[in-house]
């Protein structure tokens, strides 16, 4: 397989690559947002009694925002990748996501626990900035690569809008200079013999 057909293999793959990883961006930006106001609603409004209240009420709005983020990944950044089985599929994306919130965690804890760093700018640099950055790339590879996994071929044939070329070059001929079957049925009739007339 030429270099080139190799290269125009790949370019469809990386555009559609990038616009899932806007899309993907999107989508976890509206859930972010949905995530920080439902948090605040439920923190403005307690439940009498409960000292938890903080940590329910973050419990419910990380799940809101999952909510979010399964639908709007699922209707629009891989929409041409969902599966029929919803049930497992959503599971799916629920361990992926937790396992995306736990990256963020981890971050927060090695950051005040081994390097030390302990002030309100540290914790939110590490769980908010380098966490949320690293915890995005392991949800989107979760995603892309498990929940919402291409089935599609790899190769030339898996590429939308290829073709393949019927007639190959003869011998020592560039493929540019193979002709379709129609001229070269036309030729070989122009080239027969007409019979002699009588």
């Amino acid at each position: 397989m030429s270099e080139g057909v190799l290269r125009r293999a790949a370019a469809p793959r990386l555009t559609r690559l990038a616009t899932q990883l806007l899309k993907f961006g999107v989508v976890g930006g509206v859930g972010f947002v949905v995530d920080i106001a439902v948090f605040n609603l439920l923190l403005l409004h307690p439940v009498a009694g409960l000292p938890a209240w903080p940590v329910v009420a973050k419990s419910v709005s990380t799940i809101a925002a999952i909510a979010v983020n399964w639908v709007g990944n699922r209707l629009w950044t891989f929409r041409e990748h969902r599966r029929s089985d919803t049930v497992r599929e959503g599971v799916e994306f629920l361990v992926a996501s937790l396992v995306g919130s736990g990256v963020s965690l981890v971050c927060l804890a090695f950051s005040h626990y081994v390097l030390q760093l302990t002030t309100t700018v540290d914790d939110n640099v590490s769980a908010n900035v380098i966490g949320l950055i690293l915890g995005s790339l392991v949800r989107f590879a979760a995603y892309r690569w498990w929940v919402f996994a291409d089935s599609s071929p790899e190769g030339v044939e898996g590429v939308e809008g290829s073709t393949t070329d019927a007639t190959a070059p003869m011998p020592g001929r560039s493929s540019s200079d193979a002709e379709p079957p129609a001229s070269v049925a036309s030729r070989a009739t122009m080239a027969s013999p007409s019979p002699p007339p009588e």
